[in-house]
């Protein structure tokens, strides 16, 4: 995976003697690594003709400029990367004045967005250090050390330092084509570490969400967590609790649904980082790990990521329907034992308590709950095919969703469900005739409607 990589680091990264790769902190602007263009691979032709206009600008107009993170780092390990972001030691506003199609974001970190049609070119400035005498606008940090305002400006080096891994601390630069590694970034890449640039619990406590990072890179890349930097995570897992939950839900779907969801769940587990995103599933855990919930949770990870590795389109409303199902289920079991209501109005009720819950850590936006919603009803609904009601299921909106959910459960629990999930296969493929058939196949079968109990059985419910 990093041969290509391996060759130049083997060629540029020689130390000093006595130089601790851990000590980047420490680094000065003497200590910068320079790669001159017949030592790297990144080649102009790979990288966004909007991201090399808006270097080549802001180089013309006196500032450096670089490309930097994510796109370096994926550009040295072959990857296509998702995006080019910029950073510059022009501010915001010079940013806004030499780009007309130019909009500034953010207050916690002042931005500049340069709109290319449907392509974004993110541009910031360089980061500089904090210190107790620094304008209260520019920034501000709680008593618990995050970061509430981080819009102090500063040098390149200054700014190497301030970011969160190692291997995000590239930079490119269009003006004579070399890169700039401040803090040992491509020895990490050559030997596939994630590791924080300063002390991991001030990084993490400065902004939690940089241990979900470290997961999320960790499976995207295949690379290992350094153990200093994973060291804090479980400790520090409960600062999540702090973030805001429309954050964090942004976080959720780049963590699960990049096309690495499984293994980036697998992560989260074992760092314990799951439960702050997802309380209402993990406290449904067995210490088996092999409840009906958590085989569904695996497998429709594990068919996200493939539909995304194949270049297919994924819609969260299924994924969160799917991950959220048993815990929906179980819940309605129980009012429908404690109150006596009736199945299908205690059903409707835990829908609305789940994803209530679930969304006081995850902001999941109403046009997704709202589609989970339909997928759940429908799993109540494709039971009873009789008459029109099997053409009238097929013409719903999210009729396909909800029988992939169907397919789901039948493969884990077996039984009436896998009869039924092969009959809506096969009624979906079949001609108006061989339809017409099936449903009268289907016989005098009693109507699950008119004859269910106030009361039912917990197995029954499953099933429902």
């Amino acid at each position: 995976m990093f041969t290509r990589v391996a060759n130049f680091c083997r060629k540029v990264l020689a130390r000093e003697p006595g130089t601790d790769t851990q000590q980047e902190s420490h680094h000065s602007e003497s200590d910068v690594a320079i790669i001159p263009r017949a030592q790297h691979t990144i080649s102009r032709q790979e990288i966004s003709d909007n991201a090399l206009k808006v270097l080549y600008r802001l180089n013309k107009s006196g500032y450096e400029a670089y490309l930097v993170g994510g796109g370096v780092r994926d550009l040295l390990l072959n990857k296509e990367p998702k995006d080019f972001d910029i950073t510059t030691n022009a501010t915001p506003e010079q940013v806004r004045k030499l780009f007309r199609n130019c909009r500034l974001i953010g207050r916690r970190f002042r931005l500049a967005h340069i709109m290319f049609g449907p392509e974004i070119i993110e541009v910031a400035t360089f980061r500089g250090g904090h210190s107790d005498n620094d304008d209260k606008n520019a920034s501000q940090q709680a008593n618990n050390g995050m970061l509430l305002r981080d819009n102090v400006y500063g040098s390149i080096t200054e700014d190497a330092h301030r970011r969160d891994f190692t291997i995000n601390s590239l930079y490119y630069s269009a003006d004579d084509f070399t890169v700039r590694d401040f803090t040992g970034g491509l020895q990490d890449l050559k030997q596939g570490i994630i590791r924080l640039i300063g002390d991991p619990e001030t990084r993490y406590r400065e902004d939690p969400v940089r241990m979900l990072r470290a997961v999320r890179f960790a499976a995207k890349l295949d690379m290992q967590i350094e153990p200093v930097t994973a060291e804090p995570i479980g400790r520090l897992a409960s600062l999540l609790s702090e973030i805001p939950p429309a954050r964090l839900f942004e976080e959720a779907l780049k963590l699960l649904q990049s096309g690495y969801g499984y293994p980036t769940y697998q992560l989260l587990r074992q760092h314990h980082l799951f439960r702050p995103l997802f309380p209402v599933i993990a406290n449904n855990f067995t210490p088996q790990g092999d409840s009906n919930m958590e085989q569904i949770l695996s497998q429709v990870l594990k068919n996200t990521d493939s539909r995304l590795q194949n270049g297919k389109r994924v819609n969260p409303a299924f994924l969160f329907a799917a991950m959220l199902w048993y815990p929906q289920v179980e819940h309605a079991q129980k009012l429908a034992q404690e109150s006596g209501l009736a199945y299908y109005d205690a059903f409707a009720l835990a829908m609305n308590d789940v994803l209530d819950e679930q969304c006081r850590t995850l902001a999941i936006p109403k046009r997704i709950t709202s589609l989970v919603r339909d997928i759940w009803q429908l799993q109540l609904r494709l039971p009873r095919r009789h008459g029109r009601k099997a053409y009238k299921l097929m013409e719903h909106p999210k009729f396909r969703a909800a029988f992939d959910l169907l397919q789901l459960r039948s493969e884990i629990e077996k039984g009436e469900l896998i009869k039924l999930a092969h009959w809506w296969e096969e009624f979906q493929q079949a001609d108006i005739q061989r339809q017409k058939t099936m449903l009268t196949s289907l016989g005098d079968e009693p109507n699950a409607r008119r004859h269910r109990s106030r009361r039912p059985h917990k197995s029954s419910a499953k099933q429902s």
